[in-house]
């Protein structure tokens, strides 16, 4: 389906907490070699405006001046550059002298200090958004289903194979943490780490779905709530469940079409969330902010212009240029191309030219996520270093 097991990862929050490399990122496997390009050959780049991500560029230098330069970053390593975080301090220190630029000065900048590479002409591509619920942080009322933030208990570990696993160690054996049946039957309650309450366990799963969040209190405040942490029991798609039961088919499988289903059946849709045992906790952030939560590289995502990649395929940070389409509320679909930023990942996200766009929040937002399965080109913008540079090609 379009967006079914899209679970936020943070890297640098929860599952690197307190690291001071990412050098623990798997590695991708062998890889061609990729192919360079020229930027007259990017349909739509002379009219793109680089001037809206100026923030987000900004914040990312910031982030990766941060790490020790050898901090790997992710990729595969068969790339030319961008894979270390010492490989960006030339465009970032580049960055740092600009106190602003237009539309022109922005592509003149990209094409100075990235050098374009096709990464793939046959790109899955889906989108992900940051889903508004009615809640309170007190219980009462309507307000009975339960929030919860990280357990004290639940940690993480490296597996045999490098792969970072989250759960508990019992007697000396460290194993998956409470699945989602026996937390939804009270395994945590009274534990103090209730840091919310909603309307229903429908909202519930699908906030742990897309893994942050928008509550919207009964004052009229709004505040986000991010990703914490989940048990490391396995995702078991919804979606999929459906279909191989007879209850959606195949083409009709979406966001929308399994939350109607739920709502629809109120007594089998708890046992139908439990199928799948994998469970995701929270934090709250303070107030909503105009964007997003944070992602995978620390800062927070922006609408539209940031995207969740496999890390090993990709460097968190890379610039890209991505031709696809957009489904519309009509029913039809609209060209779209744009620069976007590698800032996050996701469970579903895996393989060369795999992304997930982060749509941010409101109804179009929801309505392009959970419609979105488009094929697409994808062109990688890596980094100069500064003893290379020459004219944009």
């Amino acid at each position: 389906m379009p967006h079914d097991a899209d679970i936020r990862e943070s890297l640098l929050q929860a599952e690197f907490a307190g690291r001071h490399h990412l050098d623990c990122f798997p590695v991708g496997a062998a890889a061609k070699s990729p192919h360079a390009m020229r930027y007259a050959a990017l349909s739509g780049w002379r009219a793109e405006n680089i001037a809206v991500l100026l923030p987000l560029l900004r914040a990312q230098c910031k982030r990766m001046g941060q790490l020790p330069p050898e901090t790997l970053l992710g990729g595969s390593d068969v790339l030319p550059s961008g894979r270390y975080a010492g490989e960006w301090s030339a465009s970032c220190t580049a960055l740092q002298s600009l106190t602003s630029f237009d539309a022109l000065k922005g592509r003149r900048f990209i094409e100075k200090w990235f050098r374009p590479y096709l990464l793939t002409d046959s790109a899955e591509i889906t989108g992900y958004y940051q889903p508004v619920f009615q809640a309170s942080l007190t219980r009462g009322g309507a307000y009975k289903v339960p929030l919860y933030a990280r357990p004290a208990d639940l940690t993480t570990t490296t597996d045999s194979k490098g792969q970072q696993q989250s759960g508990r160690w019992v007697k000396g054996v460290f194993e998956p943490y409470l699945d989602r049946a026996h937390i939804d039957h009270g395994a945590l309650a009274g534990q103090g780490l209730e840091i919310a309450w909603l309307k229903s366990s429908v909202d519930r799963f699908f906030l742990q779905i897309q893994g942050s969040g928008i509550l919207q209190l009964p004052d009229g405040r709004r505040v986000a709530v991010a990703y914490d942490g989940r048990n490391g029991q396995p995702y078991v798609p919804l979606g999929r469940e459906m279909v191989r039961d007879g209850l959606l088919n195949t083409g009709s499988v979406s966001m929308d079409s399994i939350r109607a289903w739920l709502e629809a059946h109120p007594s089998d849709a708890q046992p139908y969330m439990e199928r799948n045992p994998n469970y995701v906790f929270f934090r709250l952030e303070g107030a909503a902010s105009a964007f997003g939560p944070k992602g995978a590289l620390g800062v927070p995502l922006m609408p539209w212009r940031s995207v969740a990649v496999d890390r090993t395929t990709l460097p968190l940070g890379l610039p890209l240029w991505v031709q696809t389409s957009l489904p519309l509320q009509n029913g039809s679909t609209e060209h779209w191309q744009h620069m976007v930023l590698a800032q996050d990942v996701g469970t579903d996200i895996r393989g060369v030219g795999r992304l997930d766009l982060f749509t941010g929040s409101g109804e179009q937002s929801a309505y392009v996520a959970g419609h979105m399965h488009a094929s697409g080109r994808i062109i990688m913008l890596l980094p100069r270093s500064e003893n290379v540079i020459g004219a944009a090609q």
